[in-house]
């Protein structure tokens, strides 16, 4: 039976893998360009308007023709991709015509007859320092669209000023587009200062070069951004800090632990053979209880299940990030991967959570198996409802389209829950029986009273702040990327940065469940997973300190953007190195009280 079962769970599992596959590549394929980046002198190159938003607020974006520029006769939207919508790009055919190898001076692209609120809108987006985007041949393109001379001292003597007239420079090797960017002529300026009606004439240029670099290094422009050699030095600088850390917390971890337990093995080795009516004190003295199931151990098994589902995520991301998938503007292929992944790695959550709780001697499998599937979706789904709402209010790109929302729900029915179902099973199945090396005993023993710092609240903080210790450089970094305009593609440091993390994890939880089943404390099984997880608080307290002191976001839709996403990062931070802390406090324990005698 089962077998059987599990080889059910296996098929239906591919199946719903391959289903999810053909949907997400399936939609990616539709939006593709079809073009092969080849052109021959005079061609169309495909010129794409993405977007408008203040400088600072990432998050806050709008669609390019929401702002009042030359909006052509036929708006044709460009099919997306899921990952695409999800980032918030909203890409239209822009009223641009650069053909290949077309080189012109100040062609006209419109006369536009400017009202008063209209002038309003475009003095508003100058003071909010707003650019755009846009992609030409898949190359992405920014620029301002105005500025404001601060010339006088007060504010009512500002000038605020829209550029008219815009010059694409695009580099060429043979029939390919290799690089191109965009200058904004101080000279065409328009006056917004006042609430006027005024006529514009937008215009704009090309120049063309030609250049010798090959189409294949043509995005290498970006990443060396974050590879330059002083930003280099300040992330190697990081991670030797955070080596220099690890190897002094796992020597001296590991010298104390190792004379402290032999001490101890020799100690109750003695006693055994000299005075067996002796009182035993310590970790030993515990034996009967320190393998007593926790409290609450379906929401137990379900932090788990979540946590190593999360680990496995991470995991994979960082396999395809090593291997180049996610190189600068591949225009969400983060997002994408991240749903395809955290849909299809759902199995290992719902069998890693049913065949704990089942070690417990959990009887309730099908409400551990529901709250597992809601232990991170649930607050992630309600942050997304919110935070969607604000958006729509907005009017902002970051509002989901409602067939978009539809899709992701689809993804959730017919594969996550699926194979989270199945997964279940499987680890029902799996009879495996939790592995004690002592018996326990039938009624607990008291925890002698504790002084005020080995209460959990402090061992958290003692156990977050060497892990966050380890990482915080290179938290500036991502930070910058992900709420910023800065570029990160070194992933072979923010792996080395992440091993070292969970290296740190590992061992400053193992040393505080020993100093805590030293004193006689015997509840460590959650201590462990709190510990693990607590370097997510400290994550989440850098983004307090990065909002205000790093950062210029402002505004209720940026801020409510960055510190409701960054709670769901943390939080699964913290399920993800709390199982981490866990399973390694796990081993030392079976490791300890293997090596003694228990009655």
């Amino acid at each position: 039976m089962g077998r059987e079962s599990m080889d059910l769970a296996g098929a239906a599992a591919a199946t719903a893998a391959a289903a999810l596959l053909i949907l997400c590549f399936g939609i990616a394929g539709v939006a593709s360009d079809a073009s092969d980046h080849r052109y021959k002198k005079g061609d169309p190159v495909p010129l794409y308007a993405n977007k408008v938003g203040p400088f600072h607020n990432p998050s806050e974006t709008y669609r390019y023709f929401d702002l009042p520029f030359c909006t052509p006769e036929h708006l044709k939207e460009k099919r997306e991709a899921l990952g695409e919508v999800l980032n918030g790009d909203r890409l239209v055919d822009a009223p641009y015509k650069v053909n290949f190898q077309d080189e012109f001076n100040s062609k006209l692209l419109c006369k536009k007859k400017l009202k008063p609120e209209d002038v309003a809108r475009f003095r508003d987006a100058v003071t909010k320092d707003y650019y755009f985007q846009m992609y030409y041949d898949d190359l992405p393109i920014w620029g301002f669209v105005g500025k404001v001379d601060k010339e006088g001292k007060d504010l009512g003597d500002y000038k605020y000023y829209l550029y008219r007239h815009i010059e694409f420079e695009i580099l060429y090797n043979e029939d390919r587009v290799i690089e191109i960017t965009v200058q904004s002529h101080s000279t065409a300026l328009v006056d917004l200062t006042e609430d006027r009606e005024i006529e514009v004439d937008f215009t704009y240029s090309a120049k063309w070069k030609e250049t010798t670099t090959t189409f294949e290094k043509r995005m290498e422009k970006y990443s060396q951004t974050s590879s330059q050699p002083h930003h280099l030095e300040i992330h190697w600088f990081s991670i030797i800090n955070s080596c220099v850390t690890v190897l002094l917390l796992t020597g001296f971890l590991a010298t104390i632990l190792m004379r402290v337990l032999k001490n101890d093995f020799v100690k109750y080795a003695h006693d055994e053979e000299s005075a067996e009516e002796q009182e035993e004190t310590g970790w030993k003295y515990i034996h009967g209880d320190v393998f007593r199931f926790p409290n609450n151990k379906s929401l137990f098994a379900a932090c788990l299940g979540s946590g190593t589902q999360l680990f496995t995520l991470t995991v994979f991301i960082f396999v395809l990030a090593l291997v180049g998938v996610f190189y600068p503007y591949n225009r969400g292929s983060l997002f994408t991967a991240l749903v395809v992944i955290y849909a299809l790695t759902s199995g290992i959550a719902g069998y890693t959570a049913t065949s704990f709780y089942c070690q417990l001697e959990g009887t309730n499998w099908v409400r551990n198996l529901l709250l597992t599937g809601c232990l991170f979706c649930g607050p992630l789904f309600l942050t997304f409802c919110f935070l969607n709402t604000v958006a729509i209010a907005y009017s902002a790109t970051a509002a989901l389209p409602f067939g978009t929302i539809v899709v992701i729900v689809l993804i959730w029915a017919l594969v996550t829950a699926p194979l989270l179902v199945l997964g279940g099973i499987a680890g029902k199945n799996s009879k495996t029986e939790f592995q004690a090396p002592c018996r326990t005993k039938k009624y607990p023993r008291e925890i002698p009273p504790l002084p005020w710092y080995r209460v959990t609240i402090p061992q958290m903080a003692m156990a977050g702040f060497l892990p966050f210790s380890a990482i915080y450089i290179e938290l500036y970094y991502i930070f910058a990327s992900v709420w910023g305009h800065r570029i990160y593609t070194i992933y072979s440091i923010l792996f080395i940065v992440f091993i070292i993390l969970l290296i740190v994890t590992a061992f400053i939880t193992i040393a505080l469940t020993y100093f805590q089943l030293a004193a006689e404390d015997h509840e460590w099984w959650w201590r462990s997973f709190l510990c693990g997880g607590s370097t997510g608080l400290f994550v989440y307290a850098y983004c307090l300190y990065y909002y205000y002191a790093r950062s210029d976001m402002s505004g209720f839709m940026q801020t409510s953007f960055f510190f409701g996403y960054m709670a769901c990062i943390c939080y699964g931070f913290f399920l993800m190195l709390g199982m981490v802390g866990f399973r390694a406090a796990l081993l030392f324990v079976r490791h300890i009280y293997r090596s003694i005698k228990c009655e």
